[in-house]
């Protein structure tokens, strides 16, 4: 199994620490606010990497931890009126919500920050010892990032590079505009916990070393999160892991790629954020999963209501291959050639697409009567999250009419058509195949093409 490593920027054999077991730790959510198109996104990503992990044998522990408790949460509660536990615990219960919506196991640890803090200062005390940690005047710790050697390893670039391209306003009580703060001192009015270096809480990148040390060992085999995370946030986890317990911290950094909206990246400041919620409104929750598998995680992913609908169509020809046969997931014999290919692509770094295109070209010999096709399409497509449910329930909730309009079907025919006028006739037996999976039958006449449904 190959695995794409950001920090040495290439495909690696995965070799776990211990024979038959795979450490995972994921960077979940902050919860203020409802869970939007990139949350959905790791969130999805990191569910298939654990299925495919424990499909292949291996005994996964799978940690994806939970923030409750920062700057923006803090903001937020004032904001309402309300306190801060009130408030992250009503957006756990709506994250929780969106993720079994989407068809994505429960983590087997979803550790919170605000139950790990002695955890925390037990590390910023032992880099403290390690001389990578100062008192600043204004009374928080700071890291001291010019002390710790290695730092940029995960983001490639030197101290010079990051402090060139450094554009936070720089903090005078600091010692370098780079160095990150792990406990920050109590203001009034503001949560805070009782610590050698007074009462205050901690900074965000501290809380991720510590549940990942304690839940996992200082030393595991996989630590992912979105590609946003990669810098200043997973840099500094390496720093403070590193600095605190000396040798490697991860094997594997894995980053999975931006969502995108009609090109651009997604932001509020451009108003084109879309939370899961607001998606679901529109589409069936399977459909959003198979819209996230049907690209690479390191790709971009870009999200519009014609990819959405494109999706659709397209999980709904997977369904329909599946309609009135009696198909159940079962044992994969993984030397037959189909999951054979598949297991390939899942292999080759997660390649969900090249997977995804395995899953059609069953679905295809479905249609054409292959007896073992059904049973082993459910049975691949089961270590996606997909096709768990009956073809019926979900062709009722997205019926194949709504996708396949006279209007689509006869502007599929006129291309078909222009596609036999310049000999293309590869697209115009790809037309003709996309239609019959979908149910629609075409003849060619004397007097021109004629559809009907199957």
């Amino acid at each position: 199994m190959l695995i794409y490593n950001s920090l040495t920027r290439s495909k690696q054999d995965f070799v776990p620490l211990v024979p038959g077991r795979a450490r995972i730790y994921v960077c979940g959510m902050t919860v203020y606010d409802f869970c939007h198109l990139g949350h959905a996104r790791v969130m999805v990503v990191f569910d298939v990497v654990a299925r495919w992990l424990r499909a292949s044998g291996y005994d996964v522990t799978y940690v994806r931890n939970i923030t409750d408790i920062d700057d923006k949460i803090i903001r937020r509660a004032a904001e309402n009126r309300e306190p801060v536990e009130q408030l992250t615990a009503r957006f756990i219960r709506a994250m929780d919500e969106d993720a079994a919506a989407l068809g994505v196991l429960k983590p087997d640890f979803e550790p919170r920050a605000t139950r790990y803090v002695p955890q925390m200062q037990e590390i910023i005390r032992l880099l403290e010892q390690n001389g990578l940690a100062y008192i600043s005047s204004g009374g928080d710790v700071n890291y001291s990032v010019r002390d710790f050697p290695g730092y940029g390893k995960l983001s490639g670039k030197s101290l010079a590079d990051l402090r060139a391209g450094e554009r936070v306003e720089v903090d005078p009580s600091k010692r370098d505009p780079l160095d990150f703060v792990l406990w920050k001192h109590a203001k009034p009015d503001e949560p805070s916990w009782p610590s050698p270096w007074g009462a205050g809480r901690p900074g965000w990148h501290i809380e991720c070393s510590a549940m990942s040390c304690a839940l996992l060992g200082n030393h595991f085999d996989i630590h992912g999160g979105g590609q946003d995370l990669q810098f200043p946030h997973h840099e500094n986890e390496i720093a403070q892991s590193e600095g605190a317990h000396g040798g490697t911290f991860v094997n594997y950094w894995m980053h999975n790629g931006f969502v995108r909206v009609d090109d651009e990246k997604m932001s509020k400041s451009l108003g084109n954020f879309f939370t899961v919620r607001e998606i679901l409104k529109k589409y069936d929750p399977e459909v959003v999963r198979f819209f996230i598998l049907r690209a690479h995680y390191r790709s971009p992913l870009n999200y519009s209501d014609a990819h959405l609908d494109d999706a659709k169509q397209a999980l709904t020809r997977l369904y329909t291959a599946l309609k009135g046969r009696d198909a159940a997931a079962a044992a994969v014999d993984w030397d037959k050639p189909r999951a054979a290919r598949f297991k390939a692509a899942m292999d080759d770094d997660f390649s969900t697409p090249e997977a995804v295109a395995v899953l059609f070209d069953l679905a295809n010999e479905v249609n054409r009567g292959g007896s073992d096709a059904a049973a082993l399409l459910k049975s691949l497509a089961a270590t996606l999250g997909l096709l768990a449910r009956r073809p019926a329930e979900f062709l009722q909730a997205t019926p194949a009419d709504a996708a396949w309009t006279p209007q689509r079907i006869a502007t599929a025919i006129a291309a078909r058509g222009a596609a036999k006028q310049t000999r293309n006739f590869t697209e115009a037996d790809r037309i003709r195949r996309e239609l019959l999976d979908a149910g629609i039958v075409l003849e060619d006449t004397a007097q021109g093409t004629v559809w009907r449904r199957s």
